[in-house]
């Protein structure tokens, strides 16, 4: 970025792993594995605090609270969650004799008062709702002010749990209305994580140089602490990931401590400045369409003054087979759930000696559902930033400067059978579309979400609706003698809506950037291409003027199979070897394991 670019500040997250830890006062060094169980420790004493004031606090008084946003003297609560939960005096019970730094209380009430605030909303929806709800029918009534609408998947969810509340409970009971959250749902469970973000240098201290970030935290020595002398910094060293080498940083956030079954992980965010874009000044736009055949089709659209031209002709982005090994996996997933909860109502009225059998089934079911979950995480990471990346270079490429994506709070998929419903709900779009504006951003191009409706059943020149002389997959429009592929035709269409409604955009307080209003503007079809082509493996040339040689009788000549084409997962690169390194995985820690201490501690 040149000195006169404007620029913007942009956060984003990776992960690393330690892979030394020494003591910070004496320097001696740490086995990970003795790292892990004193983490352990700390996730302990943190993950049962919350789930304690979690419980205590899951009262309609508390919803009233944070929704009118005062406290008890009428003061408006500040917002920082540890110190609005400081004033309302909400405080976190440790077992008897346990001692625990003021700091780590601090990330506790944060995290606590955070999951509340999101709570809050919730609470709000499903009173509007229940008071809707008639237990007669099972239905909710529409809502009658724009300030009740919520969306469609959630008004289902909670009309189920209102469906179950009334067959538990009587008549009279589930006529009272209108309910709250505390009413038809369990306190939040409590994820084993530690976030530092909360805390103060007298907590944790981050210092990066060059390709190396050391974190400085404060770590109980034994299971139960007692006294400070139980409490000990610890300095860990972990390596930066090779794509952050050379990028222009600009702060570095404390990360969030986690365990899972390679040990501790450590969950890190940033803050870089990356090319400032200009929705205004844009001219060019790239549409994106959510297919339900495949992740996503682009199309480009171009304001040259005169009126919206475009070549009609967009790119389908190739998944190469990921998407069916996801619905394969999810279908897997789904059987495994299915069979573990026949086997649960089996174990309820089963004799001792079977119940103990059936009970190991299911434990190795579980185990088995929670692995592949695991495995459609990393396949949908890789997936939805492959899908960004062929996108955003797909759009630099035209020159473009706004990606315009359908807005996924009017997009759900009905009406298409079940099967079809799972693999379009299983498609990660959200997280996709979360990557295409971390990845386009990068290259100063602005990510904007367009209402979705109606955007691959009109025309984009007349605006009236398509035909499908082909089937589902095709559109042609009598009128204006365009068409082609529906979804090239409905990217089309969504890039225009951002073009024509550039001066109506408004930027939410999460930082993304939305239009709200769909505004039709015609568009030409121009003979001269606008986009660029996509970039296709070539083939090698075979010369057909050469005859080509015959064995001789009897002897099998090998066929040269050419390599396959090189998959997502190439692209991830081993991880830094540090060799010499005390304290690695290789080099166990020479002081005996600690027993584990996991449901030892007792609350009074």
């Amino acid at each position: 970025m040149s000195n006169t670019e404007p620029i913007d500040w942009r956060p984003f997250a990776f992960t690393t792993r330690p892979y030394a830890a020494v003591d910070d006062t004496t320097g001696d060094p740490i086995g990970l594995d003795d790292l892990d169980i004193r983490v352990r420790w700390l996730l302990d004493l943190i993950t049962g605090a919350e789930t304690e004031l979690l419980t205590r606090l899951w009262q309609p008084g508390t919803f009233d609270t944070l929704a009118a946003g005062r406290d008890r003297d009428g003061r408006a609560l500040p917002q920082h969650g540890h110190v609005a939960a400081a004033r309302l005096g909400w405080t976190p019970i440790y077992p008897d004799g346990v001692y625990v730094p003021s700091r780590v209380t601090r990330v506790v009430t944060a995290h606590a008062t955070a999951t509340l605030r999101t709570l809050a909303y919730r609470d709000a929806a499903i009173a509007s709702l229940s008071a809707r709800f008639d237990p007669a029918t099972g239905r909710i009534a529409a809502p009658e002010c724009a300030a009740e609408y919520v969306p469609s998947g959630f008004a289902r969810g909670v009309r189920r749990q209102l469906l179950a509340r009334t067959r538990r409970v009587d008549e009279t009971a589930s006529a009272v209305t209108p309910l709250r959250i505390t009413d038809i749902q369990t306190p939040p469970q409590v994820s084993p994580m530690a976030r530092l973000s909360a805390a103060d240098t007298q907590l944790a201290r981050l210092t990066v140089l060059d390709d190396t970030m050391v974190l400085t935290v404060k770590l109980p020595t034994t299971a139960a602490p007692t006294g400070r002398a139980h409490w000990r910094s610890v300095r860990l060293t972990a390596a930066l990931p090779p794509h952050l080498h050379g990028r222009a940083v600009t702060q570095w956030h404390l990360p969030t401590l986690t365990l899972d079954t390679r040990g501790l992980l450590l969950r890190c965010a940033a803050t870089e400045a990356v090319p400032a874009g200009d929705l205004a000044a844009g001219t060019t736009a790239v549409g994106v369409d959510w297919s339900p055949a495949t992740l996503g089709a682009a199309a480009v659209v171009t304001d040259t003054g005169d009126g919206l031209v475009s070549d009609l002709r967009g790119y389908s982005y190739d998944d190469r087979g990921l998407g069916i090994k996801l619905a394969r996996l999810q279908t897997e997933g789904q059987f495994l759930h299915r069979k573990a909860a026949r086997l649960r109502r089996l174990a309820e009225t089963a004799p001792p000696r079977v119940r103990a059998e059936l009970e190991a089934k299911i434990a190795v079911l579980e185990d088995n559902r929670l692995a592949i979950g695991v495995k459609r995480g990393k396949i949908n990471r890789e997936l939805e930033f492959h899908f960004a990346r062929q996108v955003a270079d797909y759009a630099a490429a035209a020159e473009a400067t706004v990606i315009a994506v359908e807005d996924l709070t009017t997009l759900e998929a009905r009406r298409r059978g079940r099967r079809n419903n799972n693999r379009a709900a299983q498609s990660a779009r959200r997280r996709a579309a979360d990557a295409l504006t971390h990845t386009a951003a990068r290259v100063g191009v602005v990510v904007v979400s367009v209402p979705a409706r109606g955007s691959s059943a009109l025309c984009p020149g007349c605006n009236e609706p398509l035909t499908r002389p082909g089937g589902y997959h095709t559109a042609w429009c009598e009128a204006c003698k365009v068409g082609g592929n529906r979804d090239h035709v409905a990217a089309v269409n969504l890039a225009t809506r951002a073009l024509s409604g550039r001066a109506a955009a408004v930027r939410t307080r999460s930082g993304s950037v939305e239009i709200r209003t769909a505004v039709h503007a015609p568009v030409r079809k121009c003979r001269d291409k606008t986009g660029p082509t996509p970039r296709r493996p070539r083939h090698r040339r075979v010369r057909r003027s050469i005859t080509a040689s015959r064995p001789p009788k009897g002897v099998t000549q090998s066929r040269n199979c050419p390599a396959p084409e090189a998959s997502v997962w190439d692209t991830v690169e081993p991880a830094t070897s540090h060799d010499g390194v005390v304290g690695s995985r290789e080099e166990r820690g020479s002081s005996p394991p600690a027993t584990p201490v996991a449901g030892s501690i007792r609350f009074t």
